[in-house]
């Protein structure tokens, strides 16, 4: 009998260590994966400085094939990217630049205060986000909050019928909601956002089978692809992700939309998986490979950026998309990134495979800007993400402080922290 326990004893031991061992593989697999935080920060400012140095004047118009003033919704995801890189390196140069640049603007759309227009309220992300690191200011969100609550006003719910419009505005809806701790913001953005999905071009723009998005109405089949695929693009998708994403970072811990946002996600990702190209970029018609088929950083880089901050967040496996990611963003370092921080293969403005071509490594897009938002988006939560699983620093980390007395957000128990503010 005491020889029978000890065997037994014996083999749980071993199995123990079996177990221990497979895990310090795994670890050690993944670090091995992993590009280093430092080499990605070190990217981000450099093709953040490359912009900043071209474009000095935050007042410019932006020329392309006419003149558009600068707080365009191009622009505002550029910003976007330039405040997630000011979360992580807190740089006075990146805040006075986004200040001035929204300032000069005196902190308007590209419409008036009534427009419904997704594209046209898209800089309110940005006004938001410098509001809360100063909440004495109300001039930084007044004019965007305005809009929001015209739009309020009505039962009107159908504007969001391209999937562009869901990254350019869910995420201001969603800062409304967590700043006031109103969950009509919430409600209304859950149901334009359901009215894209479901509705929109009769039957929604989202494919329950291909669990891909569908850019808008005149692209749900009949339409297809040269190859007879179903046309997904690669940066219309990535527009979905980025705006699920920011939108879940505000949404309360109990709200009852998250599973929806979470659910949709973590489809996604597990589709997009196999339609990776074997250098880790994807392409821009995602089913069909031979059409305008090649590198492509947009589409690429706001795939990165969900599926780090899904990793990052627990909602998705470390294990399996590790490898995903970094094969991607190794892809944008290596490829994409030129020395100088120009930014290649964006395909330029457009709603479709064709438009914006050919793209290419010297090419110039008709917008330099949002592609490096992009980028920047990525590498900021790629940057987490391999700051994760690095040795841990010993030096307290700063904090900069937002300033006001509604700064810090009540009810914790009910409502997600802001996580710009504790991230500053």
């Amino acid at each position: 009998m005491h020889i029978h326990y000890n065997m037994n004893k014996s083999k749980t031991l071993h199995k123990v260590f079996c177990l221990l061992f497979l895990i310090i593989i795994t670890f050690n697999n993944i670090q091995a994966q992993t590009v280093a935080s430092a080499k990605t920060m070190e990217s981000m400012v450099l093709a953040n400085k490359y912009f900043i140095e071209k474009y000095p004047d935050v007042g410019q118009f932006i020329i392309a094939e006419k003149s558009f003033p600068g707080n365009i919704w191009t622009r505002g995801v550029y910003y976007e990217g330039l405040m997630a890189l000011y979360k992580l390196k807190p740089d006075t140069a990146y805040l006075n630049y986004a200040l001035r640049w929204a300032v000069f603007h005196k902190w308007s759309l590209t419409d008036s205060i009534k427009t419904r227009n997704a594209y046209n309220q898209c800089s309110g992300q940005t006004y938001i986000d410098l509001y809360m690191l100063d909440r004495y200011k109300e001039e930084r969100i007044k004019n965007i909050r305005e809009c929001i609550d015209n739009m309020l006003t009505t039962d009107k719910i159908d504007d969001w019928d391209q999937v562009d419009a869901l990254q350019m505005v869910m995420p201001v809806f969603a800062r409304l909601g967590a700043i006031y701790h109103n969950e009509k913001y919430f409600d209304r953005m859950n149901e334009m956002y359901l009215n894209t999905k479901l509705k929109s071009g009769k039957n929604g723009l989202y494919s329950t089978v291909d669990h891909l998005w569908w850019r808008d109405k005149d692209f749900i089949p009949p339409y297809k692809e040269p190859n007879g695929q179903n046309c997904y693009w690669s940066r219309g998708n990535g527009w979905v992700i980025a705006a699920l994403v920011r939108a879940l970072d505000f949404l309360p811990n109990n709200s009852s939309y998250k599973k929806e946002y979470q659910t949709t996600l973590k489809e996604m990702f597990e589709a997009l998986v196999p339609l990776q190209r074997p250098d880790g970029f994807w392409n821009v018609s995602l089913k069909d490979s031979t059409h305008f088929g090649g590198k492509e950083t947009t589409g690429t880089a706001l795939f990165v950026y969900g599926m780090a901050w899904g990793i990052n967040e627990g909602l998705i496996s470390k294990k399996d998309y590790m490898p995903v990611v970094m094969k991607a963003w190794n892809a944008l370092l290596t490829e994409s990134l030129h020395t100088n921080g120009f930014i290649g293969y964006v395909q330029g403005t457009g709603r479709e495979p064709k438009d914006g071509q050919p793209i290419g490594y010297d090419k110039v897009p008709d917008f330099e800007d949002f592609g490096l938002g992009c980028y920047l988006l990525a590498g900021s939560e790629v940057y987490k993400l391999s700051k994760s699983l690095e040795p841990k620093d010993k030096e307290p980390k700063t904090k900069i402080k937002a300033k006001g007395s509604k700064a810090q957000v009540a009810d914790k128990k009910n409502h997600h922290p802001v996580k710009e503010l504790e991230k500053m």
